[in-house]
């Protein structure tokens, strides 16, 4: 996958924005104002953060070497994940999970609100 399917994979997704609060190169995905996706847009390979259930987390980062814990962030939660080499299956199920796992922390009245408006 490149940076552009991922990109439109999640605009397509209900309540998401995107914007640029760290720097020109790292694109940040949130749904109700909280972040599920981070992508360093200059990165070579294309590389993508995304929250993670810790079990699931760790089953990953055994199986696959392109998947580790994210550099800055809470790695309990947070993988790096390369793009290169994984089944695109793969790395949608993660942009999946990392956006439901958000969406639930989110407030009922948030998650209403993101569900009414689209």
């Amino acid at each position: 996958m490149d940076a552009n399917e991922i990109l439109d994979y999640c605009l397509a997704k209900k309540g998401v924005t995107e914007s640029f609060p760290f720097d020109n190169e790292t694109l940040v995905l949130k749904v109700g104002g909280k972040m599920f996706l981070l992508m360093p847009l200059e990165r070579m390979p294309l590389q993508i953060n995304v929250k993670t259930d810790p079990e699931w987390s760790a089953e990953l980062r055994e199986q696959y070497p392109q998947i580790n814990g994210a550099f800055h962030m809470n790695k309990t939660h947070w993988n790096s994940v390369q793009a290169d080499g994984l089944k695109k299956d793969l790395i949608l199920k993660l942009i999946d999970q990392s956006y439901d796992l958000v969406f639930a922390s989110l407030t009922r009245k948030i998650q209403n609100t993101i569900l009414t408006n689209l």
